[in-house]
This record gives structure tokens, C-alpha cells and sequence, in this order.
């Protein structure tokens, strides 16, 4: 039985992470909509799913929702170590599963957020079988769930991966403007299969008339990065703290998409109540767009004002790092805007807030 305790803040005192949590509360998203409801959120241990946690339950302390927060996790240990004293609120429950089998849970559910799937690009390399099995097999189980409860929303988080190389003519990527993907590469597990998982969204919509909605993500980091996450822009975020130079593996010529944790966040809540059933919106702060090589040139010049240097060690194959093959790509996020959702963060007061946060060696 858990003990009531004072409610205090949902991340470290004084952290970017906690003000971010509280700049969503003052925004116009319509909490309302989410009011008395239960929430299942899949992948609530990386770091998208962890900090919607931390918002609903934000939300609960700010706003009285009276939410009840099912966050479901393969790992009793890992979600332990990462919620620590949030586990003694009341209103969340840790649900222990493997979504790759079929889910049953027998309390009532509102609202699905899934974002479960192998997010390490090693892995994706070394195990593409279970990379394609995670994807496709989480995702039909949570859309069963969904059709089961009568949820009000379901958002699935995919990956602006499933667009892989698109006309290098398009000015602008929109939903429509999907590339191509050459399914011989082994690394092509991962896209591939947030691909047919987007597929079975809209077959559930169109079939049985599941609300379910796809976040095409950009790259999305900034405040409470977890200590695990290795992908290029939290190394550069560790060179800069480390006050060492920034090593590139490839040319650096691949165009990113990025958006700030915060907007991702608030793109996710509007997409759990509004949108069409069936259909990607891409999640993207289009001022933040640039290639890899310019990226590590901003954090050396702008986040450590020239005190460190870009250099290159690159290995005969990108598969040697299980880098996605290189792309120029500007992704439209119009259609996400049109609901009423705009990013507010650009890149380098990103990685500020993101370093602020990070852990340094004393």
C-alpha cells in the first residue's frame, strides 16, 4: 500500500527538466481533455516515455487531472532506479510486461502513447530480427489493446526514419514523401519496420475505427537525457562538458531533424486527443535543420566558444557504427502546426539546457 507523502517536484530541484515540465503546464494544451482519465504509456524508461510520465503526474500536482499513469516497463530494476520517490504517488502504477506478447490488463484504459522499439543502431545492425519483431509485434498487441478498451486516443511514435531516402529535389518532406529504403541493408530493420507498424495504425483506423495517430519524430533530446543514451548529439554534449574535441565518423554531411524534449512532449498530448485517425504528422522544429558536420561546428564554436575542435576518423564502413545511411532531407512540420502546436526551443538553447543537466566530472 503506498503512503501518502508531500508532493513535491517530478524531477531534480532546479533542473532545466523540472522547468520544462512546468512551462508545459502554462501552455495552451487542453488538459481538460485528459481529465480523470488512465493513461498506458509504453518504453516509459527511455527518455521520451519517462518524461511523459513526469508530465502527466506534473499535471496531476499542478492541475489536479487525477490521472492515473500506467507506466509499462520489461525492467522492475531500471524503472525503480529511474522514478525513485515517484513510485510512492499514488497514481502511478508500474506495469510489468513484454508487449511482444499480448498484453492483458484489466483495469480500464483512456489513452495509449507506444513508443516501444530498439532505439540503439548497434543493435539494429547486429539484431535486425528482433529490431523488426519489436516494432511489429508491440504494435499489434498495444493496437488490440486500444480497440479492446474503446481508448479515447492512441498515439504510436515512429520515426522520421521511415521516410529514408527521398527526392533529393523536394524542397520540403511532407507525410506524402515517402523515399526509398533498401531492405537488403540490415540496418533497414529499423525503418522498415516503424514503417509497416504505421501501415498497421492505419489499417486499425480504417478497419475498426481504432483513433490511433503516428508521431513522425525528428531526433529528440535536450533535459534529462539518460546516462545510457550514446547517439551523436549527446557525445557532442559530453565533448563539450569534457572540453574535448569532437571526433565525426562519417563526412558529417547527413541533414538532421530536430526538435527539444519539450515540444515533443506537447506535439504528443495534442496528437493523444486531436488529428486524423490513421495518419504520420511529422514532429520537427524546422529552424533547427542542419547537417551533422554543422551541428558539431555549433557546439564547438557557440556552446564552447572555440575551445574545442571538429575532426574526422572515418572508418571504411559507416556498418562498422551503424550509422543510417547518409540523407538530405527537410521535413515539414505544417501539418502538425495546423492542430495549433508550435516549437518554441532552437538548437543551441537546446543543448544548453540539456548540458545544464547532464551530469559533470568533479
Amino acid at each position: 500500500m503506498k503512503q501518502h507523502f508531500e508532493l513535491k517536484g517530478e524531477c531534480s530541484e532546479g533542473s532545466m527538466q523540472q522547468e520544462d515540465l512546468e512551462l508545459i503546464m502554462e501552455s495552451d494544451i487542453s488538459f481538460e481533455k485528459y481529465q480523470g482519465s488512465t493513461v498506458f504509456i509504453t518504453g516509459a524508461t527511455g527518455l521520451i516515455g519517462s518524461s511523459l510520465v513526469r508530465c502527466f503526474l506534473c499535471g496531476n500536482r499542478k492541475k489536479h487531472l487525477d490521472i492515473h499513469i500506467v507506466a509499462a516497463v520489461r525492467d522492475e530494476n531500471k524503472a525503480s532506479k529511474l522514478f525513485g520517490d515517484l513510485l510512492k504517488r499514488t497514481e502511478l502504477e508500474i506495469y510489468i510486461d513484454d508487449i511482444t506478447k499480448p498484453v492483458c490488463y484489466e483495469g480500464r484504459i483512456d489513452y495509449i502513447f507506444h513508443m516501444v522499439s530498439v532505439t540503439a543502431s548497434k543493435m539494429m545492425v547486429e539484431h535486425p530480427v528482433c529490431t523488426l519483431e519489436t516494432s511489429y509485434q508491440g504494435t499489434l498487441h498495444m493496437l488490440e489493446l486500444a480497440r479492446e478498451k474503446h481508448v479515447k486516443g492512441m498515439v504510436y511514435v515512429s520515426s522520421m526514419e521511415v521516410y529514408g531516402i527521398p527526392d533529393v529535389s523536394l524542397k520540403e518532406v511532407t507525410e506524402k514523401d515517402l523515399g526509398y529504403i533498401d531492405i537488403e541493408n540490415v540496418r533497414s530493420s529499423y525503418s522498415e519496420g516503424k514503417r509497416v507498424c504505421e501501415c498497421l495504425c492505419t489499417a486499425f483506423a480504417a478497419e475498426y475505427g481504432v483513433p490511433v495517430r503516428s508521431a513522425r519524430l525528428a531526433q529528440t533530446f535536450g533535459a534529462g537525457i539518460l546516462e545510457s543514451d550514446n547517439r551523436v548529439y549527446v557525445q557532442f554534449a559530453r565533448s563539450a562538458i569534457n572540453r574535448e574535441d569532437i571526433i565525426l565518423h562519417t563526412e558529417g554531411t547527413s541533414e538532421g531533424n530536430y526538435c527539444y524534449i519539450r515540444d515533443v512532449l506537447k506535439a504528443l498530448l495534442i496528437l493523444g486527443y486531436s488529428g486524423n485517425n490513421g495518419e504520420p504528422y511529422n514532429i520537427v522544429n524546422e529552424n533547427s535543420h542542419m547537417q551533422i558536420r554543422e551541428m558539431a561546428r555549433l557546439v564547438a564554436e557557440e556552446i564552447c566558444d572555440g575551445n574545442i575542435s571538429v575532426k574526422f576518423d572515418i572508418p571504411e564502413s559507416a556498418l562498422t557504427y551503424g550509422y543510417a545511411p547518409a540523407v538530405k532531407m527537410r521535413l515539414s512540420g505544417e501539418k502538425m502546426r495546423a492542430l495549433g502546436w508550435s516549437p518554441e526551443v532552437d538548437m543551441i538553447e537546446a543543448y544548453q539546457r540539456m548540458i545544464y543537466d547532464m551530469p559533470k566530472d568533479k
